[in-house]
């Protein structure tokens, strides 16, 4: 049965707030939660990015959901470093932290003034990364010269079961690639709900027994108006076209793009209403791509009132809830 997860938001949300909505979400009855990874925020609008390291073990000592973040090695974070916070918070919290990776934006990774690689070059580093980390989980002693560099590494405190090592897509070749070493998959839902099942289909066509996670931005407030403005506040500058939004460097950048940004184009991207009853059929569209986990990223400021509507409603409507 597909468990639905919530996403916490750390370019919009100061780490403090985080934490309690993630006891609130687990309060609520979601299963999961999703946080990201950010030096910077997407908009000054959003005006945070706490380190979410530091945040995950204070959020699974303070409640009983999973976690995952979705990191991109060999650029600000080096994978031996990487592979061992993964297994500190893993061997702390017995199978309930899980890695996602994914190639990663120049907003985040040019903070080390690196020359920002082609795609192909950000996917092949990626996977020599992941190597790199599962490696070192399994207690090898790790040197490796290629597009990262490790010189006798060995990580002495792992977990019993190493992370599950879930890789990020956004196209059908980076889906269908990912099958060939990842653990499995997540991905972004969009307007375009047949491409979202090409990209599901790709993936399990070459790895049909792994799980696959979805990630959905919904914007949920009692008033329809209040919800759409604060969706174009808060989520414009993710609803560029195109990507672009991976090759843009300062947050300054990308508002510059927000202006361009309608709130049609606001509406076509991000699921926009004040009506449960909407939200719990947009689920539904997901529920039909038999995912294994929903994450849902209400991109509005009013996270307590969302939590609870989803907690009272939502997860019933849909037999979600504690599994």
């Amino acid at each position: 049965m597909t468990q639905l997860g919530y996403h916490a938001s750390h370019e919009q949300f100061a780490p403090s707030d985080l934490l309690e909505y993630v006891r609130l979400a687990d309060e609520a009855g979601f299963d999961h939660a999703l946080a990201s990874d950010h030096f910077h925020p997407w908009s000054e609008n959003q005006g945070e990015s706490g380190l979410v390291w530091s945040w995950l073990g204070s959020a699974l000592e303070a409640t009983d959901l999973t976690f995952g973040t979705v990191n991109a090695p060999g650029y600000r974070y080096h994978p031996a470093i990487i592979a061992q916070g993964a297994a500190t918070l893993r061997e702390m919290y017995p199978e309930r932290f899980w890695l996602a990776v994914g190639s990663g934006q120049l907003l985040n990774e040019g903070i080390t003034g690196t020359d920002w690689p082609i795609k192909d070059e950000r996917n092949a580093r990626l996977e020599a990364c992941a190597d790199v980390m599962r490696r070192l989980w399994s207690g090898e002693e790790v040197t490796h010269h290629g597009r990262v560099t490790v010189e006798q590494a060995q990580l002495y405190s792992r977990p019993e079961t190493p992370p599950p090592l879930i890789g990020a897509a956004l196209s059908e070749a980076t889906a269908a690639w990912l099958a060939e070493w990842a653990d499995g998959m997540i991905t972004i839902a969009t307007p375009d709900h047949e491409a979202d099942a090409a990209r599901v289909e790709a993936f399990r066509e070459h790895a049909p027994d792994k799980p696959v996670y979805l990630k959905a931005q919904h914007a949920y407030e009692a008033d329809e108006d209040a919800a759409l403005e604060e969706a174009h506040d808060q989520w414009s500058t993710n609803c560029i076209p195109g990507p672009v939004t991976q090759e843009l460097r300062t947050p300054e950048q990308y508002d510059q793009l927000r202006e361009t940004v309608d709130y049609g184009e606001v509406e076509a991207n991000v699921r926009v209403s004040s009506s449960l009853e909407d939200h719990v059929e947009w689920l539904e569209t997901d529920l039909a791509l038999e995912v294994d986990r929903v994450f849902v990223h209400n991109v509005t400021t009013n996270q307590e009132a969302f939590i609870e509507a989803f907690g009272e409603n939502v997860l019933p409507e849909l037999e979600f809830g504690k599994q």
